[in-house]
């Protein structure tokens, strides 16, 4: 006769050993895939075409060929992504800290989101000049970058917020917000009106002081750091830009905006036929800018099978080390402006 006693003891070190396997597989994965690293890892993005990005109600549409933003990918890296890459010679890993300075990853993405509305609008300027054109700027709304951990309204407002109106009052500017504020003084209460991620709020404050850096005077405040977001406005209609949300942060998309844009707004097909690559900051002058990660993006419009690569002069000597080391067949091309650019395409012969 067996001892109940006896079965029971091996059916507890199994259980037990069950246990303790589950517990450390949940270990492993949570090091592995879910425990945060300092680290982030940059790898080669996408190569998208621009024209679906932006319309013009009387802009020509028709191209043989195309123009495409290039972009890098970024990821908060954990020990998988970290152990993989060591594999990928695509892959860059970097500190965290490196990216983000002194800022929230909410900040961070905000001022992203920032850069690429202002790349947007200097891209339509340098456009609308290299066109002929004619436009004015408008001041449009309040652009929250950041929420100091000091101030005791940062409950009330997220990076990325835009604020639209103050007491029922729109601020599109700074100098409107100011208006509102100066009768005013530090406890009074005020009810303001907010976009955060398309949706509408409304938040009761009070103001708080805020010292002014150059002259040392208190003013009663919100207490967040705020940006104004202009709007370029043309004469006609017809000719006004209207950009597309792209879920794509920062500034060095200027010049294939410009590109595009100039191309919708002029007789002829600029591309040519060619798939057109590229990247760089633009200013309202046209002016081309240095950027980050071009060694990624290289590798990004070589994948998408561009014939041209525009690229800043600045970063030429480390994109033509990416392009050789790839073997890729894209012609790279260095600028400095969008007129140079655009002489380059005027001049080449159509592809067949």
């Amino acid at each position: 006769m067996k001892d109940g006693n006896n079965m029971r003891r091996p059916r507890r070190r199994e259980g037990l050993r069950l246990l303790l396997y589950i517990f450390v597989v949940a270990v492993m994965v949570y090091v592995c895939v879910y425990m945060p690293t300092p680290y982030i890892i940059y790898q080669p993005g996408s190569a998208n075409e621009v024209k679906p990005m932006l319309s013009i109600a009387k802009g020509d549409t028709e191209e043989r060929g195309t123009f495409m933003m290039t972009t890098v990918a970024a990821s908060y890296a954990n020990i998988a992504m970290l152990v993989m890459s060591v594999f990928n010679p695509n892959d860059e890993v970097a500190k965290k800290q490196a990216r983000l300075g002194d800022m929230s990853e909410d900040e961070y993405a905000a001022e992203q989101v920032y850069m690429m509305s202002d790349s947007q609008s200097s891209a339509m300027e340098a456009a609308y000049r290299e066109a002929k054109v004619p436009f004015s700027i408008v001041p449009e709304y309040l652009f929250v970058f950041s929420t100091p951990d000091d101030s005791v309204n940062n409950k009330y407002f997220k990076p990325g917020d835009r604020i639209e109106e103050v007491n029922g009052k729109p601020v599109p500017d700074n100098t409107a917000l100011a208006g509102i504020l100066k009768p005013m003084n530090v406890g009074d209460e005020v009810t303001v009106k907010l976009l955060r991620s398309g949706k509408t709020l409304e938040q009761k404050l009070k103001l708080i002081p805020i010292k002014d850096q150059k002259t040392g005077s208190t003013r009663a405040g919100l207490g967040v750091t705020i940006a104004t977001m202009q709007a370029v406005k043309t004469k006609d209609p017809g000719h006004q830009v209207q950009f597309k949300d792209t879920r794509i942060g920062g500034p060095s998309a200027g010049l294939m905006f410009s590109m595009e844009i100039v191309n919708q707004l002029t007789p002829g097909d600029l591309t040519k036929g060619y798939r057109v690559a590229g990247t760089g900051t633009i200013d309202k002058n046209g002016t081309v800018g240095a950027i980050g990660g071009v060694q990624h993006k290289i590798v990004a419009a070589d994948r998408e099978n561009a014939d041209i690569f525009f690229v800043p002069k600045d970063n030429y000597n480390e994109a033509k080390a990416k392009a050789d080391q790839i073997k890729t067949k894209m012609k790279l091309v260095q600028v400095n402006t969008l007129e140079q650019a655009m002489d380059y395409m005027n001049q080449l012969q159509a592809k067949s």
